[in-house]
C-alpha cells in the first residue's frame, strides 16, 4: 500500500511575474530539446543495443547520464557529489525530495530508477521512464516472487537499482522511515550471498531569499506548478549527494535489520536540523 506524505503547513504559491514567466520560457525550451534530443539519439542506441546484449545497456545510459547533467545547469542547480558510488552492481538507497531526484541521481552514475507501475501511464513522464529502464513494479503481495525474479534478472545484467524506501516524497527537510517490504527481495537466495546496497542521502539548498523547502514536492502539489517554479527561479541553488559505504546484505541477518542501518546512514548525513523523521 502506497502513502503520500502531507506537512501541516503547505508553502505558498507566489506568483511568477513577468520575468519569471521569461525565464521559465526560455529555460523550458531549451530543457525540452536538451531531453528529446537525448530522449531519439538514446532509443536510436537501442534499436542496436536492445538485439546485441539484451538487458545490458552498454552504451545508451551514457546518453542519460549526459542530459541529466546538462538539465542540472539550465535548472541552475549546482551539483556537488561526496563520497564515491560503488563499482559493482547492486542496490541503491536513498531519501526522496523531489521529480528532481531523477535529474540528480542519473546525473552522478548510472542507475536504474524502481517506480510504482502507475508512472508507466503517466503521460510524458511514463515514456521517459520506460526509454531509461526504469523498473515498474505493483505494490501488491501476489506479486512478490515475480518482482524478485524481476530484480534478480536485472542485478544479475550489471544493472544498479536505485528505491526510494520511504514510499513518498517529502519537503527535503526530514527523512522518514523506511519501509522494508521490498527489501525482502534481496534475502532471495540468489541475491543475499553476493547483493551489496549503497545509502545515498540527498541534500537541497534553495535559492537564495527562497524557502528552505523550495526544491521539495509532496502531498498535493501539480507537477505543472512546481515545475514552473523551479525553471523561473531567479537565483541558483544546490544539492549535494553524499555516497555512504555499501553494505553487504549477507552480513545482516533479517530485512528490517538492514533498511534500519541503511536509514540510519541517510539520516546521519542530513544537515543536523534535518534529522527528524516526522
Amino acid at each position: 500500500m502506497s502513502f503520500t506524505w502531507s506537512p501541516e503547513e503547505a508553502p505558498v504559491a507566489a506568483p511568477l511575474g513577468v520575468a519569471g514567466s521569461a525565464r521559465a520560457s526560455l529555460r523550458g525550451l531549451v530543457l525540452l530539446v536538451v531531453v528529446l534530443s537525448g530522449l531519439m539519439l538514446l532509443l536510436l542506441i537501442r534499436l542496436f543495443e536492445r538485439p546485441l546484449y539484451g538487458l545490458r545497456r552498454p552504451m545508451s545510459p551514457v546518453i542519460t547520464v549526459c542530459v541529466c547533467r546538462i538539465a542540472l545547469r539550465v535548472l541552475r542547480l549546482r551539483h556537488e557529489v561526496m563520497g564515491q558510488p560503488m563499482p559493482h552492481a547492486g542496490a541503491v538507497v536513498a531519501n526522496h525530495a523531489s521529480w528532481l531526484d531523477i535529474f540528480v541521481l542519473n546525473a552522478a552514475k548510472r542507475i536504474y530508477f524502481v517506480s510504482k507501475a502507475e508512472v508507466a501511464g503517466w503521460p510524458g513522464i511514463g515514456a521517459l521512464a520506460r526509454a531509461t529502464g526504469t523498473v515498474f513494479i505493483a505494490r501488491d503481495r501476489a506479486q512478490a516472487k515475480a518482482q524478485t525474479a524481476l530484480f534478480e534478472a536485472r542485478l544479475t545484467a550489471g544493472h544498479k537499482l536505485l528505491f526510494f524506501p520511504e514510499g513518498t516524497s517529502t519537503d527535503g527537510m526530514r527523512v522518514l522511515p523506511f519501509k522494508t517490504t521490498l527489501f525482502q527481495a534481496f534475502f532471495s537466495p540468489e541475491l543475499h550471498d553476493s547483493l551489496h546496497i549503497q545509502p545515498v542521502t540527498v541534500i537541497y539548498t534553495a535559492p537564495r531569499d527562497a524557502d528552505a523547502r523550495f526544491y521539495g514536492w509532496w502531498g498535493d502539489m501539480e507537477f505543472g506548478g512546481h515545475f514552473l517554479k523551479v525553471l523561473a527561479a531567479r537565483g541558483p541553488g544546490a544539492v549535494t549527494v553524499i555516497y555512504h559505504a555499501p553494505v553487504a546484505v549477507r552480513d545482516w541477518g533479517s530485512r528490517k535489520a538492514l533498511a534500519a542501518h541503511l536509514e540510519a546512514q541517510v539520516r546521519a548525513g542530513m544537515p543536523p536540523d534535518r534529522r527528524a523523521s516526522a
